[in-house]
């Protein structure tokens, strides 16, 4: 694959020449329509009174004119293609560079009542969520989050296919967004899907029969009063018939078109989605699999869709007074069209759901197949059912600086649990959370940051950001107590979870703590669990000379020239050397 700085430069270049080539073409395009509507003036003014001609040079001017207009457009909607083409590799490129702060940061979406979301920098400013989300709907948004929270540990192999295929198409991927991000949609799609299910058709096919022969009579009463065969009054009279008769189904048209208004752009946008996926070929069989669901007994999807947009912009029309009271006079163009929109609502109500699904699909995955493309370096897991649950070489965190990132080797075997022990700032809670990671991402079917990896399936719950609440008028050492109730019950219930924990008990007194952490990784330890506990209290650690699951590791801090420092490299064994004291003495608090 190409390089992804290399990619997002030259496509940023391609961009923008291409934007300034068609707004040279749309100048053009203005000065002619300028000059047809001049020449056509002049024309009419120098032959007034041979209407023959004028209406010749009227009818050709306007022709003109109105083709230049349409070119005009069409160039107009390809030129804002390519703009937010270059505003997407414009973002690429300052996220690349280490500036991503300012995205939206998925907040809303912590949940401490989930296994992990709250503790492992998930969302929040400067987190996972806010570095790899580039979903353009909400829908989209929705899914990627789904799929970070899915704790999923089945067809792992599946999903990485899809997403190392997606990672080949980056071109695709940048397309699919910039359609999306040219359309302005106010309501949801799941708002849309829930009015669908709950309408009720009032109009039947016998009523279409009746429309079409009110606008046969119509169209023969019109003929005959211009023929002077019967009065012009006539035709004046069943304008007034076809008003009333109208007017019988206003109520309900009008709330059909008060939600059909909402959806317009909904469908156009999912529309115009659902042709780029069917335009496209894939080859894993997930993509494939979404690919084959938007098909309905042969025909696409997008022309489905299509269909049904051009039906309510014909409903729409019902805005403009002069085609309201001609159109419904003489044709009962909004019964017509109301009609029309019943029937697609009832043939697609129980399909269009599923097609919004793989719209979204797309818009989440896309987000994980350029997280891949843009870290070829990193490496996807090799799923595996029997030895090591984590075997991985250099392992580090994702969201560190590559040249900064110092990487470390890790082998936790199944049913094997870890204690960390460390000095402040040595690294132990990045590490925790590069472990999580490691679990997260390789679930997703994401390629981790290492240089390999032997990865077992396996589920993460984790207890380290527990908080008080007064809300709930519960202390921080009840919250705590009740997020390790959730952590045993949950492994009590199904053992197959990689636990994480990050110096438990921290709300009670240090006697208290040790005895009661120590009791818990027994706990832990009884119900065969896999895991890691990062800590202060090197009583802890004492467990390893009595249980066999149990292995002690730590990371290290030196003094050296009245100076801290750190290697941030995992070792085996027990930390020696603590820095809490040299601290205070060196940032003068003590």
């Amino acid at each position: 694959m190409q390089n992804p700085e290399s990619f997002f430069k030259e496509q940023l270049k391609d961009n923008q020449d291409k934007s300034k080539t068609l707004f040279k073409r749309m100048s053009l395009l203005s000065l002619l329509r300028l000059a047809v509507f001049t020449g056509s003036g002049f024309g009419v003014y120098f032959t007034f009174g041979q209407w023959k001609t004028v209406a010749i040079i009227v009818i050709v001017g306007i022709s003109i004119f109105l083709f230049l207009l349409s070119k005009y457009t069409d160039i107009k909607t390809q030129r804002a293609l390519h703009k937010r083409l270059v505003l997407i590799n414009e973002e690429e490129l300052k996220i690349a560079s280490g500036n991503f702060y300012d995205r939206a940061t998925g907040s809303e979406f912590e949940d401490p009542k989930h296994f992990y979301s709250l503790d492992i920098d998930l969302f929040g400013k400067g987190s996972f969520y806010q570095f790899i989300n580039r979903t353009t709907i909400t829908e989209g948004t929705q899914k990627l989050v789904e799929c970070l929270l899915a704790n999923n540990t089945t067809d792992i192999e599946e999903r990485q296919a899809a997403i190392k295929e997606l990672a080949t198409k980056p071109k695709w991927a940048q397309h699919y967004s910039a359609v999306a991000k040219g359309v302005d949609v106010e309501h949801s799609a799941k708002h849309i899907i829930d009015w669908l299910k709950n309408y009720k058709p009032f109009l039947n096919k016998q009523l279409l029969g009746f429309t079409v022969v009110f606008t046969i009579a119509s169209l023969a009463l019109i003929v005959l009063g211009a023929m002077e065969v019967l009065s012009i009054a006539y035709a004046g009279y069943w304008l007034l018939l076809g008003l009333f008769i109208t007017a019988r189904f206003l109520k309900q048209i009008n709330y059909l078109a008060s939600n059909t208004s909402k959806a317009k752009d909904t469908f156009r946008q999912y529309a115009l989605l659902l042709a780029e996926i069917e335009n496209e070929e894939f080859t894993s069989d997930l993509l494939i699999a979404q690919q084959q669901q938007i098909q309905s007994k042969g025909l696409k999807a997008s022309q489905i869709f299509s269909k049904f947009s051009k039906a309510l912009d014909a409903l729409d029309n019902r805005n403009n007074l002069i085609s309201a009271i001609f159109g419904n006079g003489y044709l009962l163009w909004d019964i017509r069209q109301t009609y029309y929109i019943e029937q697609w609502i009832k043939t697609y109500t129980n399909t269009v759901e599923d097609w919004f699904e793989v719209v979204t699909f797309f818009d989440a995955y896309n987000s994980l197949g350029n997280y891949a493309f843009n870290h070829q370096s990193f490496s996807y897991p090799e799923i595996t059912d029997k030895g090591s649950t984590i075997l991985a070489k250099d392992l580090g965190h994702p969201l560190l600086n590559a040249e900064k990132r110092i990487n470390s080797d890790l082998q936790l075997d199944k049913e094997q649990f870890f204690i960390v022990t460390g000095a402040n700032m040595a690294g132990k809670s990045t590490f925790l959370r590069t472990v999580a990671l490691h679990i997260v991402m390789a679930n997703i079917g994401l390629p981790i940051c290492a240089l390999e990896s032997k990865y077992r399936p396996i589920k993460l719950i984790t207890s380290m950001r527990t908080t008080d609440s007064l809300t709930d008028d519960s202390s921080y050492f009840f919250s705590e107590l009740t997020r390790l109730k959730f952590v045993v019950d949950t492994i009590e219930e199904r053992s197959n979870y990689f636990v994480i924990l990050d110096e438990i008990l921290k709300g009670t007194n240090s006697t208290d703590k040790a005895i009661g952490s120590r009791k818990f990784v027994e706990k832990l330890v009884k119900l065969n669990a896999t895991g890691i506990i990062a800590t202060h209290d090197l009583s802890l650690t004492e467990i390893e000379t009595e249980l066999k699951a149990v292995k002690n590791y730590y990371f290290d801090a030196e003094i050296i020239n009245d100076e801290l420092y750190f290697d941030y490299k995992l070792k085996l064994g027990v930390c020696q050397n603590m820095n809490a004291s040299f601290l205070l003495k060196k940032m003068e608090i003590v």
